[in-house]
């Protein structure tokens, strides 16, 4: 797969300079690390969120306002290093203490795990909320160890208002908590992304095949299949979602269709169509609806569904405002 880069092993830095380049009026990188944080800082709980580099644009794109205060970033599907976590860490603390969000995946819990004790011996309070959302990659009675995909924008949204609120520590990660409890994804692949340094396919597919749940890092899925038209695979993916989460008549939920990488918007806003057909006919209420590419693979071909089941508390931090450079509200 042709990509535009110059040395494959610039390409994170390259990128961080670039986006700063876009945005030097809000944000700011921080020296000696992959790591960007907002310019203006708050008296307030600090979240701080990061994974691996090619998901954009999550992380970097959710920091700003009612969002994340800084992002640690890693390699290409890499978690970021202990260091970078815990310079980000203290660049953003006011003393408040630290909320880290992120994806469930072993690299990063590891490296955020380490930065916690490093920050501890420096009296930085942190907690963690790790998003797990991906319903075919465990089921319900293990919801723990399901993987993080695109999850992260409602827990990411949820937290950042509860800050801005004036929460507590142990206020804020209660709250992110129960939405990374109540939100459930599941998605399709199409076609694979590559690694940029190596232009190696994440995973293969024939031409005429897609993959139910696979992870966005190329991780086995639940079921190969042929392709089927966009009614009819919709269907099967809301099924699963529908059991999983145990969301039911009378309930009221936001819907995020993301897109994971080279899906265009005309097709993802065929999918949210039938997505909000099945919804109405089941008599779930649905509060919001959102289609866009926030977790992406490179240019993997695919799309996943995520709902948040909606009670008055979440609500009410969902519709806060937020600003970042690919999110609003």
């Amino acid at each position: 797969m042709k990509k535009v880069i110059n040395n494959p092993e610039n390409v994170v830095k390259e990128m961080i300079e670039g986006f700063i380049f876009a945005n030097s009026d809000k944000f700011r990188k921080l020296e000696n690390v992959n790591g960007i944080i907002n310019k203006e800082g708050k008296d307030k709980v600090a979240i701080v969120t990061g994974g691996g580099s090619g998901h954009e644009p999550l992380f970097l794109g959710f920091v700003g306002e009612g969002l994340a205060d800084g992002a640690a970033i890693g390699n290409v599907f890499a978690a970021p290093s202990p260091n970078t976590v815990q310079e980000v860490s203290k660049a953003v603390d006011t003393g408040k203490g630290v909320l880290f969000i992120y994806g469930n995946y072993s690299g990063d819990v590891l490296n955020f795990d380490m930065a916690a004790e490093f920050l501890e011996m420096e009296d930085i309070e942190t907690r963690t909320v790790t998003v797990a959302d991906d319903v075919a990659s465990a089921p319900y009675d293990r919801k723990k160890d399901r993987r993080g995909i695109a999850g992260d924008v409602f827990v990411l949204k949820v937290a950042g208002a509860a800050a801005e609120k004036g929460l507590s520590l142990d206020e804020v990660t209660k709250v992110a908590q129960k939405a990374s409890d109540q939100s459930f994804s599941m998605g399709v692949a199409l076609s694979p992304g590559t690694i940029p340094d190596s232009g190696d396919p994440t995973f293969t597919l024939a031409d005429d095949e897609i993959e139910l749940g696979m992870g966005i890092h190329g991780e086995p899925g639940m079921e190969r299949s042929k392709l089927v038209p966009a009614d009819e695979l919709t269907e099967k993916l809301m099924d699963k979602l529908l059991a999983e989460s145990h969301i039911e008549k009378g309930d009221e939920v936001s819907v995020l269709i993301n897109g994971l990488g080279s899906t265009t918007l005309l097709e993802l806003f065929i999918v949210n169509r039938k997505v909000a057909q099945i919804l109405n006919e089941k008599g779930i209420n649905v509060y919001d609806m959102d289609a866009n590419s926030y977790c992406t693979t490179q240019e993997m071909g695919g799309f996943s569904i995520s709902l948040l089941k909606l009670d008055d508390e979440l609500k009410e931090l969902y519709d806060a405002p937020a600003n970042s450079p690919y999110y609003h509200k």
